[in-house]
């Protein structure tokens, strides 16, 4: 079979010679925006907009290209599928997958784009995963999860949460995404709108356009904390709302929703029967006090339409074992599952023991949960203070989470020499990553293109070197605006 490079001179396409250290990273400044270097399809929405509230009508892309096959030609369909076309690429894997690149090619980048604990796993979490191979536990379980896990995941709810499942009201999944992916499969037709407060993570409304649902933003204010106003939400309502999705504390904010500001918005969800809600809390244990946390399942009336989403990545530093899950009444539930059966069949075995183990390391994971969410507190005021102390800079000061989402606008419209106009967050990373070799996410991925995210999920010296080296890269910029 010929080779990819021949295949494509077989077009008339040529390989355009690219920079070595381009070669290495595999970044330029087109994979910012996703487009191909070879073959241009027309991009659906640009990484700075916020304005995704629009069906999108794609066309059907062709491609054919001529492939060596023996003696003779064949005529490969490279076509994909409309929906493909319409979903970005997740740009915190994307930069965090460019980070690595570097810093392999021996460049000291700082890497603060993922939103993965730097902690090792516990050791008795590790030790049970361990246990469990050499147990010989390796084989496939029930596709909905072991109901050892199900049923301790069922304790937990009920003990931290003050909501009450059933083991078969419990779907166990290849991580929390998987476990929002089915839940959007089962109840979103096509046509149906998911109601997502702006900013908010990368992966929401690209699941959305997966479905075959709309993204329908509710912009917030850094003035209000990135809280969604009510009033905002039920004006954003239509008979076509379908879900509506909170995540609480956020990513990539770090806002938590207080309970009484979610009491407004069940109020609303209350008068709009199709109207169902997908709760995100994969970050409730990373709370700062005086914050607390509310379940929204727990909200009078909430229960029946509700679909409780958690995991064990974050408070748990298991990011690796993949490891997820979903409650809710058994109709939604049920559905959910019967995706799963035909999608991944459940997950790992060695992962699932674990989890048994991490839920009964104490309420809220004790004592180890606890010194790490204090470590992630010191973290958090350092930059704080930091940030705050810079010019033109706006911070809302986050609640929960490892993220700070920082208003940085004030360097926009700033033009370097060698480089180009800063005129957006994307601009302004590629910057960051060129002259201060620190990786970060533009807030535009998030849908608001003012910001960008800092994940402090790294350890305090490495995030007082990386501050330092933003510091001076922004002092050469000034602030381009009065503030």
């Amino acid at each position: 079979m010929a080779s990819t490079a021949g295949a494509l001179s077989g077009t008339g396409l040529s390989q355009s010679r690219v920079d070595l250290k381009q070669r290495c990273l595999g970044f330029s400044r087109s994979s910012w925006g996703g487009a191909s270097k070879l073959v241009s399809f027309p991009s659906s929405l640009s990484l700075g907009s916020i304005d995704n509230t629009k069906e999108l009508q794609l066309p059907r892309i062709t491609a054919v290209v001529k492939a060596q096959a023996g003696p003779g030609q064949m005529d490969i369909d490279l076509t994909l599928s409309p929906r493909v076309n319409s979903v970005k690429p997740s740009k915190t894997v994307a930069i965090t997958d460019q980070a690595a690149a570097l810093a392999r090619a021996g460049v000291p980048v700082i890497a603060l784009a993922a939103g993965e604990p730097d902690f090792d796993t516990p050791a008795v979490i590790a030790e049970a995963g361990i246990n469990a191979i050499r147990e010989g536990y390796t084989r496939y379980t029930p596709n909905t999860g072991t109901l050892e896990l199900r049923t301790a995941i069922c304790q937990k709810l009920k003990e931290e949460n003050g909501i009450s499942y059933t083991p078969d009201q419990i779907v166990v999944s290849n991580g929390a995404k998987q476990s929002i992916f089915q839940a959007v499969l089962a109840v979103c037709s096509p046509g149906d709108e998911v109601i997502i407060p702006a900013p908010y993570w990368v992966s929401y409304p690209e699941i959305a356009r997966l479905a075959d649902a709309t993204p329908v933003i509710v912009p917030t204010s850094i003035s209000e904390n990135f809280l969604m106003d009510p009033k905002l939400l039920e004006r954003s309502i239509t008979e076509k709302s379908r879900l509506l999705l909170l995540c609480s504390p956020s990513n990539p904010t770090g806002s938590v929703y207080p309970k009484k500001v979610l009491e407004e918005i069940a109020k609303i969800v209350a008068k709009h029967p199709r109207l169902l809600v997908m709760s995100d809390e994969i970050y409730e244990h990373i709370m700062y006090a005086p914050a607390t946390h509310t379940s929204f399942a727990s909200l009078p009336g909430m229960w029946e339409r509700t679909f409780t989403v958690n995991g064990f990545s974050k408070a748990f530093a298991m990011t690796g074992w993949r490891l997820g899950y979903v409650a809710g009444p058994k109709h939604f539930i049920s559905a959910c599952a019967k995706i799963q059966s035909q999608f991944t069949s459940g997950a790992s075995s060695i992962s699932q023991k674990a989890g048994v183990a991490a839920l009964s390391m104490g309420y809220a994971g004790g004592e180890t949960v606890k010194n790490m969410v204090k470590a992630f507190r010191e973290r958090r005021d350092y930059l704080v203070k930091g940030f705050g102390e810079l010019e033109g800079v706006k911070i809302s000061e986050p609640q929960g989470a490892f993220y700070l989402f920082i208003d940085f606008s004030c360097y926009y419209g700033v033009e370097i020499e060698g480089f180009g106009a800063i005129d957006s967050s994307e601009s302004l990373c590629r910057y960051l990553l060129d002259k201060a070799q620190v990786a970060l996410v533009p807030g535009g991925a998030f849908g608001d293109d003012s910001c960008i995210r800092i994940s402090y999920a790294a350890s305090l010296p490495t995030l007082k070197e990386a501050f330092e080296r933003i510091k001076k890269a922004l002092v050469a910029l000034r602030p381009a605006v009065p503030v």
